[in-house]
């Protein structure tokens, strides 16, 4: 689908300049779009973030979670001020299309290690109560497998060192678009 790309960034526009009260309508009709799906609605200011919110499991229609993915990622992102009318004509988007999630099998952490893909896998950490993700565009700042693990661990709020046999780890890829 070609066109995936151009019609999904121009609904996340759209839902976005709705919100800020900027009138912007954008084609919804696309069947696809009523099919379940998740994804992540990434915002860029100047190459810095802005805002970045997420589903990893598709739990709606792929136009409403994008909807709501980009108008939370603009405005309720807790580590940023809500976006400005003023700042949408210089903020970029980017949104990440989820494949499913596939559990991964290991037997240590070695194993699990050198399961990873680099530039590739999105990786969630489970252990208990603790939880965490990072998508496959992390590998950019963080490129080894055991730095990447070790960040995971340490997002979810355990040591860096930390392993155990409960130790869960699942993986998606997904598809980008990016506005220029």
């Amino acid at each position: 689908m070609t066109e995936t790309g151009p019609i999904l960034l121009a609904i996340t526009r759209a839902a976005i300049s709705r919100a800020l009260h900027i009138p912007r309508i954008a084609d919804e009709s696309a069947p696809w779009l009523t099919e379940y799906g998740a994804c992540f609605v990434t915002l860029t200011q100047h190459g810095q973030l802005r805002g970045c919110i997420g589903s990893l499991i598709p739990h709606r229609s792929l136009l409403a979670d994008l909807k709501s993915n980009a108008i939370a990622a603009a405005l309720q992102d807790p580590r940023f001020m809500p976006l400005t009318a003023d700042e949408l004509d210089t903020t970029r988007i980017e949104i990440s299309l989820l494949s499913p999630i596939e559990k991964m099998a290991f037997r240590d952490k070695a194993d699990a290690l050198s399961q990873l893909r680099p530039g590739i896998d999105g990786v969630i950490f489970e252990y208990g109560r603790y939880r965490s993700t990072f998508s496959p565009q992390v590998w950019e700042q963080l490129p080894q497998p055991a730095l990447f693990l070790s960040q995971l661990k340490r997002k979810a709020g355990l040591p860096e060192d930390f392993w155990d046999q409960g130790v869960q780890l699942s993986r998606y890829s997904v598809s980008k678009f990016k506005e220029a």
